[in-house]
């Protein structure tokens, strides 16, 4: 498949929405239907109508398809829920799911991304180094995190999971508005699916490395799941370290296959037999605060499955719930302290010729309108925990991931 191509940035208004249902995932996205977009009003179909065409050869798409996101919305029941502060963003009325027209999307210049972000940029804010106080000292680790990972470990030891991506909001309120941010945050932290999506009082501002999936005209479909995660080095030196470390440790190598193994999976119900490839395994690409590992899973779809059956197969990214996939999730359902909404969920857009490219949500901010005419800020951030994972790495982790993200702030 083709290097990795940069998206357009900045998508106004939605035409279909959803919202979260008493927290469970929406199983229907209604939605006005450009003219010869594959892609049917309820994926639930999909397989038998969401065919991809073949477009003119060399070109752009004749027609543009919706731009959107979407997003999953567990049932959460873990006590002691952080208290919702002034201004912040709402979960009952939190965008689950969003798409468009694309029309005409103000492009953006995403130079800087995993191909030649291995410096950040020089007027970039520096994130804290580790814990979010700017001492270089881990943050102490909050209660709810520490009663989510014991009972993610529990599980883990009873075999009921192999990998559970846990993840936890974080919510700021009356900051600047969402433009401005977003702008911010493109230079702070430049990704290869970066984007702001605006849905009525609403908006996504997304600084993602990670591909969910692309379908190409050849009906080659890939993914790119991100697993093994450290920061970047003060040195030179010390960033080559941490980069081999990353390469190399039994941890995170272990934390890669099985969700590689579990795309495999997921792509193999909508390939051809024998089609599902792994390219690249276990590859660090640097970002300006982290390095990551990378792997490639492709397969070329089956002749009667369309673009939209394509993408539901996948969905929720592996990297983000764990393995097994679906056992996984419902222990993310009881354990989790908030709903994801549209966090670790796809954003991206699909072509009327059945091309599409969407990233996982991740790296990024949902804005919403707070009530004295400010704006409110969630991020979501997380990481993979097996049996052999410790608290407080772990933890200093999340904070990594979200270090640029609350420096633009």
């Amino acid at each position: 498949m083709a290097g990795r191509r940069r998206v357009p940035a900045l998508v106004g208004q939605p035409v279909d929405h959803g919202l979260p249902r008493r927290g469970r995932p929406l199983p229907d996205v209604r939605r006005r239907r450009p003219r010869g977009d594959p892609a049917p009003a309820r994926p639930q179909r999909a397989g038998r109508r969401g065919r991809l065409r073949h477009p003119r050869a060399g070109g752009r798409p004749r027609r543009r398809g919706p731009v959107g996101a979407l997003g999953r919305l567990p049932r959460l029941r873990l006590p002691h829920r952080p208290a919702r502060p002034p201004g912040a963003v709402g979960a009952r009325r939190r965008l689950d799911a969003a798409a468009r027209p694309a029309g005409r999307p103000a492009p953006a210049d995403h130079a800087g991304h995993a191909d030649h972000a291995h410096r950040p940029p020089e007027d970039a804010p520096a994130p804290p180094d580790l814990g979010s106080d700017g001492t270089g000292a881990p943050d102490p680790v909050p209660p709810d995190y520490v009663a989510a990972f014991e009972q993610v470990q529990a599980e883990l030891r009873h075999g009921n999971s192999y990998e559970v991506n846990l993840t936890y909001r974080e919510r700021l309120g009356a900051r600047p508005d969402p433009v401005t941010t977003y702008l911010r945050l493109r230079r702070a932290n430049p990704a290869p699916y970066a984007g702001y999506l605006q849905h009525h009082g609403t908006a996504l501002l997304s600084s993602s490395p990670e591909r969910y999936a692309t379908l190409d005209r050849h009906r080659w479909i890939e993914a790119r799941p991100i697993k093994g995660t450290t920061a970047r080095g003060e040195t030179g030196a010390e960033d080559q370290r941490l980069a081999e470390h990353l390469r190399r440790d039994p941890k995170f190598r272990a934390e890669n296959l099985m969700i590689v193994d579990l795309l495999r999976n997921d792509l193999s119900l909508v390939c051809d037999p024998g089609t599902v490839t792994v390219p690249e395994l276990m590859q660090v690409e640097s970002y300006p605060s982290v390095h990551q590992l990378v792997s490639t899973v492709r397969g070329r779809l089956r002749t009667e499955v369309g673009t939209v059956a394509a993408l539901r197969a996948l969905f929720p990214a592996g990297s983000m719930t764990g393995a097994p996939k679906l056992r996984t999730m419902q222990i993310i359902d009881r354990v989790e302290a908030t709903p994801r909404g549209v966090y670790a969920g796809a954003f991206g857009w699909v072509c009327a010729d059945g091309r599409a490219d969407l990233g996982v949500v991740i790296r990024s901010l949902v804005a919403e309108r707070a009530g004295d005419g400010g704006w409110g800020y969630e991020l979501g951030t997380g990481g993979g925990i097996t049996v052999r994972s410790d608290l407080v790495e772990e933890y200093a982790e999340t904070r990594w991931k979200a270090a640029r993200l609350l420096a633009v702030l």
